[in-house]
């Protein structure tokens, strides 16, 4: 018999919402049905998703009308003209502002179905579940939506919160192990950022997460997503501390815009821009070389890369960070660190520096 599944909450007055984790929860219509609004719902997933938890999914919505879009997967189809594949079925099938989308899939889904859904009919409600760790842990919960642009990633998009996130960890069974690590990047961000004893407890069961251990995952999406929901509590849209999640970010979109959309995950991204955001607090006087160290160690035991891949130079990253939502007044703002678990948001930083930073050692991304 299986375990209730763990529940937490994002309080946000009206409009909070439970995040539920547990196993086996896809097809079961109680954590489905009574954040409906109506009988009409509209499942958004991808190519590779789809084969392999549609119709577990449709199981528990056999009391509704049901309404099918498929996408491409991956990153590089995180654009408008594909967003426009969600419109045309929702008009095409006469869905009203009560229809409730449904975002199936990672974090693409999640963002380009939330997107879809806070501009249908100016806004209709949706849900996510997300599949991927990466996911599951941080771009199905806050309310952030949106798609990439040729020039910048995620700068078109709008807030728009879920009305339930339902994680179901056995979808990770079939994740390929570097989506897998991927997503274990946003897990340390947080105990980067604001968690030490979650720092702490990752470095000691780097094992455990990697081959899996149902245990262990379901510690590290709950302490995750708790964290993430309390800053969301504290700062919807990000007019303050809720920046802080994006540690290693700028960097790492400026990495994945500079490449070209999907040829470096963008866990990886965050991975390696953790890096360098503690390189560059290194070379500030914030923290001591072995905090660098420690951080580098626990990123490569996951199997993440932590050095900008070959064939981008300084100054195109440079660049593309100037392009970043972060970015107030012509100023790139930075999240950096002042020692483990604390995390700033600063233009106090010696441009000199960031540019040493920049210019540290290329590896082939794997």
């Amino acid at each position: 018999m299986n375990q209730s599944p763990i529940k937490l909450n994002v309080d946000l007055g009206k409009r909070s919402y439970p995040i539920f984790i547990g196993r086996d929860l896809l097809g079961k219509a109680e954590y489905l049905a009574p954040y409906i609004r109506s009988s009409r719902v509209m499942v958004v997933s991808n190519e590779t998703v789809a084969p392999l938890y549609l119709e577990k999914t449709l199981a528990g919505l056999t009391d509704f009308q049901v309404e099918t879009v498929i996408l491409p997967d991956g990153e590089q189809y995180k654009n408008l003209e594909v967003l426009n594949q969600v419109f045309d079925g929702l008009l095409r099938t006469h869905c009203d502002r009560r229809t409730t989308l449904i975002a199936l899939g990672g974090g693409v889904v999640g963002d380009m179905t939330g997107f879809a859904a806070a501009c249908y009919q100016r806004g209709v409600p949706f849900i996510q579940i997300p599949t991927t760790l990466l996911a599951q842990v941080d771009s199905s919960v806050g309310g952030k939506t949106g798609v990439n642009h040729a020039l910048g990633k995620n700068m078109i998009g709008a807030f728009h919160q879920p009305q339930v996130v339902l994680c179901d960890t056995d979808t990770l069974n079939t994740l390929e192990d570097r989506q897998l690590s991927a997503g274990l990047a946003e897990v340390v961000k947080y105990g980067l950022i604001r968690d030490l004893a979650f720092f702490d407890w990752l470095e000691q069961n780097v094992d455990a997460l990697l081959s899996r251990d149902p245990d262990a995952l379901a510690y590290a999406i709950e302490r995750s997503c708790q964290n993430k929901a309390d800053v969301v509590a504290e700062d919807e849209l990000e007019g303050g501390v809720r920046a802080l999640l994006n540690l290693g970010h700028t960097f790492g979109h400026s990495i994945e815009t500079g490449l070209g959309y999907g040829q470096c995950l963008h866990g990886e991204a965050v991975a390696i821009g953790m890096y360098l955001a503690a390189d560059l607090s290194q070379r500030l006087g914030w923290i001591s070389a072995s905090v660098v160290h420690r951080i580098e160690t626990l990123l490569e035991k996951l199997h993440l890369p932590v050095r900008i891949p070959e064939g981008l130079d300084s100054q195109t990253m440079l660049d593309l960070m100037k392009v970043d939502k972060k970015v107030l007044d012509g100023q790139v703002r930075l999240v950096l660190q002042k020692s483990i678990a604390q995390a700033v948001l600063t233009t106090d930083y010696d441009a000199d520096l960031l540019h040493k930073t920049l210019a540290t050692e290329r590896r082939p991304l794997f």
